[in-house]
């Protein structure tokens, strides 16, 4: 029996209580979470909230960690998640503001503003603690990194731990992911949502989406003033980006024929072109008139497939530079990079992990998976030298002191802050100096989770003792309040200036703020309520900027109003 109790309350003549009492406490309370977060009320789960909330009834009955021990679990915790979020959303974060990114993270910005606006509000009505505020907010948004920040901040500013942070994470954070399904349901007959129409706006990738969709269209020459033209030419003429996959020529029965800027176009010949939404208009008045035409008419010689880049050598070259169709006889119409379509233009750099479309004969295609890769057993091994590289710049950066006017102290990234911004650059600038980054989604998300795993239970574990005391009080019922409001008044404001002043399609508009909230469960809700990937790729393009503006705002709240 003294081994058990040993065990779960800590060996008395061991530091810290024993190696064997602390991993068994925090993996148990991880296991207890994991496997309750696998609950789900009608679609909805807390997910890995549930950690917390069972290291919160841990630390209330004393089966705890060192402090000390405590400590560092946390911040080691927080700089995997953090680190490997920066990594994850690094290559396309500059990218989200091209195009119709712009507007989209315009609009995830008016959100971010309007929550802050809100809880400042309230703080300044109510009189509760600015921490306390911090930690609503950040549970309100349901925003792991923004609780880990705000810690952070403070303990950087007046060197002490500030449990109500963790305490107001836990009590707005169930009505954070409640309240955003709520408001996407207010706003559906708010605006008087027409679903089917919305959906066949957003399956066309009509609207902010245009430049992230594209669109296989075929179509028949019939203007005479581009006869003998070449593809070249036809680009020039309409400066725009579009990729000729294949071609049926007229009164010929040979399918075999590689698309190239040199292939010139005669009356009657089909083209089968890749391009945005917003280019499909342009060449079909260039060339004559769009067709249907089914896939077997282009004939069997050429086929389609898909290939995974897995040569470090490839990484930051552009499909030019390889002459993949000039020495190979294939062609690349198409690169999915992170989920996202891009039109594989000749300077485009291609990057370790990206999946392009090819098409040519099987023996060509045969040839171009030779030099391209395509062997997934060189991406089973992670890059640890990025990782670990990373993790110690971030640790530099997050210590360089910088200063904000009417703020006495020097301020800094901080652990949070640090990593991220460290992660963001080398993931985006890495590639384009052959620096290979890559990390294959399995093994960058087992990175994060284990991170964020391990910080919610050292947060839950810490923070215990009072948090049962404060929700049995007034107060946690008022702060429950407090995060409802800071949860659903920047939605649904920022639901109706998406709408009506950005003209954002609804289902891109529910993805946009699902991702100015860096709340997965309502994404998940909404990819519910359509087979459109319009949710998923609104969510994807303001996500990476929403998360940066979460921790950096979080931490600026700490050290003016601390």
């Amino acid at each position: 029996m003294d081994i058990l109790k040993n065990l779960f309350y800590g060996f008395p003549d061991l530091w810290g209580g024993g190696v064997a009492h602390s991993v068994l406490i925090l993996a148990l309370v991880i296991t207890l979470g994991l496997s309750l977060g696998k609950l789900r009320v009608k679609g909805v789960s807390l997910g890995l909230a549930w950690i917390l909330f069972i290291g919160l009834i841990f630390g209330h009955f004393s089966l705890n960690l060192d402090e000390h021990l405590l400590h560092f679990l946390k911040e080691f915790g927080l700089i995997l998640f953090v680190y490997s979020i920066g990594l994850e959303v690094g290559p396309g974060f500059f990218a989200s503001f091209k195009n119709g990114g712009k507007s989209l993270n315009l609009l995830s910005i008016i959100v971010v503003a309007l929550s802050i606006v809100t809880t400042l509000a309230i703080f300044s009505f109510s009189g509760t603690s600015i921490t306390s505020m911090a930690g609503i907010l950040s549970g309100a948004v349901t925003n792991t990194p923004g609780l880990g920040a705000a810690q952070q901040a403070f303990s950087d500013l007046r060197h002490i731990d500030a449990p109500s942070i963790a305490a107001g994470y836990a009590i707005a954070y169930p009505m954070g992911v409640l309240g955003v399904i709520l408001s996407f349901i207010i706003l559906r007959y708010a605006l008087r949502i027409n679903k089917s129409e919305e959906e066949a706006a957003a399956k066309r990738g009509m609207g902010h989406l245009e430049a992230m969709t594209l669109n296989t269209f075929s179509v028949k020459v019939t203007n005479q003033m581009v006869f003998g033209d070449t593809i070249k030419q036809m680009r020039e003429i309409l400066k725009r980006d579009f990729m000729v996959s294949k071609i049926i020529r007229k009164d010929s029965d040979k399918h075999d024929e590689v698309v190239n800027g040199q292939t010139k176009i005669n009356e009657g010949d089909i083209l089968q072109i890749v391009a945005n939404p917003t280019v499909e208009e342009p060449v079909i008045a260039l060339l004559g008139e769009k067709v249907q035409v089914s896939e077997e008419k282009f004939g069997e010689d050429l086929i389609t497939r898909r290939i995974r880049i897995t040569k470090p050598g490839i990484n930051g070259k552009s499909i030019s530079q390889l002459q993949i169709r000039s020495n190979l006889g294939a062609n690349i119409t198409r690169v999915n990079r992170n989920g996202v379509d891009l039109i594989a233009t000749p300077h485009l750099k291609l990057q370790l992990g990206d999946r392009v479309t090819v098409v040519g004969t099987e023996l060509a295609i045969a040839h171009t998976e030779k030099v391209l890769g395509n062997q997934m057993k060189r991406l089973n091994y992670p890059n640890l030298i990025p990782i670990f590289l990373g993790i110690m710049l971030g640790c530099i950066v997050a210590n360089i002191p910088f200063f904000i006017p009417g703020i006495n102290e020097n301020l800094r990234l901080g652990l949070t802050g640090g990593p991220l911004v460290v992660a963001i650059l080398i993931g985006y600038f890495g590639p384009k100096y052959n620096l290979v980054t890559y990390n294959t989604i399995s093994a960058n998300l087992m990175l994060r989770e284990i991170g964020i795993c391990i910080f919610l239970a050292c947060v839950g574990l810490g923070t215990g003792e009072q948090f049962i005391q404060t929700v049995a009080s007034e107060s946690g019922m008022t702060w429950i309040l407090y995060g409802v409001a800071i949860t659903m008044i920047p939605i649904l404001v920022g639901g109706i200036i998406g709408r009506y002043v950005f003209h954002i399609n609804y289902y891109t508009l529910l993805g946009v703020l699902a991702g100015a909230n860096t709340n997965p469960s309502a994404l998940a809700y909404v990819r519910e309520q359509t087979s459109a990937d319009a949710p998923s790729v609104g969510y994807a393009n303001v996500y990476p900027f929403a998360m940066f503006l979460r921790i950096v705002t979080i931490q600026i709240i700490i050290f003016v109003f601390g």
